[in-house]
């Protein structure tokens, strides 16, 4: 087992350059709650163990049912781990794989493998001897690299679920969405000055339902309805027969939405 994994950190030392400007574009890893390889979620503690010696090596780490505001918002931002399992009848044998947003394998560990005849303790065996590979890349995540490589095209992206989002900035940038029954495709939309319409805004007592909120003022009057998303603190809605979104952001609810073509934010105070 030894001379197997200094071979490993040897092997792994030779490719770490590469791999090390590679990864750096990529500012967070997201682990599956449940690897396709398996029948249940987190079976074996697979992705509990992957997450964290991804985080041990000094990678931002995320489950894919957590994923933060500016990752729901900018797929591309992340790799998708993976599991391949290759196991036999006397042996486990697992590699770790990281994708793009477009499905691309960006990279792969050696290979991690045991002979422990329980599944529980074979599969962390095999994860750690897997991980020897990743030791040594000395991960950063360097914005400019993102900035240098990114594909302003319109790219197919593997989750199902995702739906037009804004990110928690000043100047908020709005994610196009192209539906089919079969995938979804996003193209990112540079974002035109917005303006934010000041005052004190009355408060609005959002009211549960089915897929959302109601949010009715002091009349009563229904003024808004608030239709989840997969990400939270994000809603769909519609404003003066617009599509507009409401979002938090730095504390503040906002609701951005188009006026001649024009963006434009509104603060909303809302009482849940």
């Amino acid at each position: 087992m030894k001379t197997r994994v200094l071979f490993i950190l040897i092997f792994a030392l030779g490719i770490s350059g590469f791999a090390h400007a590679q990864l750096n574009k990529y500012k967070y890893i997201i682990v599956p709650k449940k690897f396709d390889a398996f029948k249940e979620v987190n079976e074996y503690q697979t992705s509990t163990l992957i997450k964290y010696y991804f985080a041990e090596n000094g990678f931002n780490v995320v489950y894919d049912d957590a994923l933060p505001i500016d990752l729901a918002g900018n797929r591309c931002a992340g790799l998708l781990a993976d599991v391949i399992d290759e196991s036999g009848m006397f042996s486990t044998k697992i590699f770790i794989s990281l994708k793009d947003c477009q499905n691309k394998e960006v990279f792969r560990t050696s290979e991690g493998k045991s002979k422990l005849k329980d599944f529980g303790p074979a599969y962390k065996e095999a994860i750690q001897e897997a991980f020897v590979s990743v030791v040594g890349l000395n991960y950063s995540y360097d914005p400019d690299a993102a900035t240098q490589t990114k594909n302003s095209e319109t790219v197919t992206l593997s989750y199902k679920n995702d739906v037009k989002s804004v990110e928690p900035k000043s100047t908020t940038q709005v994610i196009e969405q192209k539906a089919t029954p079969e995938e979804q495709v996003y193209k990112s939309v540079e974002p035109m000055p917005s303006s934010i319409v000041q005052g004190e805004a009355d408060v609005l007592y959002a009211q549960a339902t089915a897929n959302g909120y109601q949010l009715v003022d002091s009349t009563p009057k229904v003024v808004l309805k608030l239709q989840e998303t997969s990400m939270q603190y994000v809603f769909m809605t519609e404003y003066e027969g617009n599509n507009a979104v409401v979002f938090l952001q730095d504390g503040q609810w906002m609701m951005e939405y188009s006026v001649d073509g024009k963006k434009q934010q509104k603060k909303l105070n809302i009482k849940f």
